[in-house]
């Protein structure tokens, strides 16, 4: 036998090798993570619904799907385990970075609080003046609305009412002049 008609099998078996080899760590993988569960954690099994694990036996693992709603589950069901910031963004929507957003940042000295109340006392005039513009510029706008109502046109659009009187029932109906 010929070195080259051999070449085809040896790839084949060798491809075939690796293929099984990533399959059974992948499963590996799956059962670590599935024997690592913890009461408390939040898990999303192979249906595609959140829950939190509540026991934790050989085969099995009791889940509350919603506020004392519990589930028997085998384990084998369970696809993932979440971590708990990635399980409260997806069951409660509660995003960790938000929150640190939303706290008011407190200044070292009040100095800073001093020079935002003189800042407010000077835009206050100036929105005074903002807005007595804008009372000028609605004024003139209705003045012009007024003046302008008395040139109404009418519009033709082209279509003769008399031509389309004239066109019978027939025509239309085998789109003689509405084809156009």
């Amino acid at each position: 036998m010929n070195i080259v008609t051999l070449l085809p099998f040896i790839v084949l078996i060798g491809a075939m090798f690796l293929m099984t080899r990533s399959a059974k760590n992948k499963q590996r993988q799956a059962q670590q993570m599935r024997n690592d569960m913890q009461p408390g954690s939040g898990v999303r099994t192979i249906g595609g619904m959140y829950a939190t694990v509540k026991e934790v036996h050989d085969d099995t693992v009791l889940l509350e799907v919603a506020p004392g709603v519990h589930a028997i589950y085998a384990k084998n069901a369970v696809g993932a385990v979440l971590s708990d910031a990635e399980y409260n963004r997806i069951v409660h929507g509660i995003d960790p970075d938000e929150d640190a957003t939303d706290t008011p940042v407190v200044p070292d000295d009040a100095s800073s609080l001093t020079e935002a109340a003189d800042a407010d006392a000077d835009s206050s005039t100036d929105k005074a003046e903002k807005a007595d513009a804008v009372e000028k510029a609605d004024a003139a706008d209705e003045a012009a609305d007024e003046a302008g109502k008395t040139d109404v046109k009418k519009i033709d659009l082209g279509k003769d009412d008399a031509a389309a009187a004239s066109t019978s029932e027939d025509e239309k109906r085998d789109g003689g002049t509405d084809a156009k």
